[in-house]
């Protein structure tokens, strides 16, 4: 019996088309995608497609549209033995980790994919991400959330986006690829996660206030200050190499220490696409720990973003979200 799949259209380059203003989401996709010969090869899975509405370049994609993708897998979850979501490559690895936490208990393969060239344009990668994303969700052997993208199968919230122009646009720095994808699909079985048996939950996430702040030499921390301490639920610093910061911005601790006395969780990642932050390495990473940060570890900052929005949408206390920052709950760190 054909397996069946579910792709969901969220909008996105690979379904764009141009216009006077640019490349804009059109729905044209539903066409586009029957007229490719392997869509309907007897070799091919069963697939049924949604488009959600509105379509959105996937810069204003946000935490509502995040939902609203875990929603209809959940609501389609019995009906489907995989799913397919196609997405614009800017925020795609941010949708990738926010799923990996909403669907809880997952079993099933989640494989997000999209193009950097339209499938309306002659030459476009969009054709190989479908057609390969979906044989892929049809295996069933990477049962988790995942990007596919130019011959690499990534844990979605390993994933981050390395390139605004090359077909080979994702890579996961810190986590071995789970596939490569040559002639023949090769699973890495080591990398791939082991569902946990649960069955599948929901957990919705709430539009609490995140930030990121970049840290950058001569960075002036006074400036961030009224957002860091009043308005933020959750921040991710992005320091210098294994979690440092400038030893002479002493205005920062202080800052981070108000901010946690407020209710705030600053997770420190690193500005390095490769690497693990390890807080007290180094003289000027340790006024960060002992002001109240936690170390994101090797955590994209894509994954810290998504994880943070999860655990403050639990409703647990601000020491049971720094514990668990610290600790790995979907594959995101090691």
């Amino acid at each position: 019996m054909k397996k069946k799949i579910l792709i969901i259209y969220t909008g996105g380059t690979i379904g764009m088309k141009r216009t006077d203003k640019g490349y804009a989401p059109s729905r044209f996709l539903g066409e586009a995608i029957a007229e490719i010969p392997d869509m309907k090869s007897d070799s091919a899975p069963d697939w049924e497609l949604v488009e959600m509405s509105p379509l959105l370049d996937s810069s204003d994609v946000t935490v509502k549209e995040w939902n609203k993708i875990a929603r209809l897998i959940y609501d389609n979850y019995a009906d489907f033995d995989g799913f397919v979501v196609l997405h614009g490559t800017d925020t795609m690895a941010y949708t990738a980790s926010a799923l990996s936490f909403i669907l809880e208990g997952l079993d099933k393969p989640v494989v997000l994919t999209g193009s950097q060239i339209p499938l309306s344009e002659i030459r476009s990668d969009g054709r190989d991400n479908l057609v390969t994303s979906l044989l892929i969700a049809a295996d069933g052997v990477a049962r988790e959330v995942c990007l596919y993208f130019s011959g690499k199968l990534l844990r979605g919230n390993r994933a981050v986006k390395m390139s605004a122009d090359d077909l080979v646009a994702f890579d996961s720095p810190n986590y071995p690829h789970l596939a490569d994808v040559g002639i023949a699909v090769k699973y890495n079985y080591s990398a791939i996660g082991v569902p946990s048996g649960m069955p599948l939950a929901l957990r919705l996430l709430s539009e609490v206030p995140i930030g990121v702040l970049k840290v950058f030499p001569g960075i002036q921390f006074g400036l961030f200050e009224s957002i860091m301490t009043e308005k933020l639920s959750g921040i991710v610093l992005e320091t210098f190499g294994a979690g440092n910061i400038p030893s002479d911005c002493g205005a920062l601790i202080p800052i981070i220490s108000r901010a946690f006395e407020c209710g705030s969780v600053v997770t420190v990642c690193s500005q390095c696409p490769s690497g693990t932050v390890t807080l007290g390495a180094y003289e000027t990473s340790s006024a960060l720990k002992s002001a109240g940060a936690v170390s994101g570890s090797d955590m994209t900052t894509e994954a810290a973003v998504a994880k943070l929005y999860y655990l403050f949408s639990l409703g647990i206390s601000k020491d049971e979200i720094k514990e668990k920052m610290e600790k790995n709950l979907r594959g995101e760190m090691s």
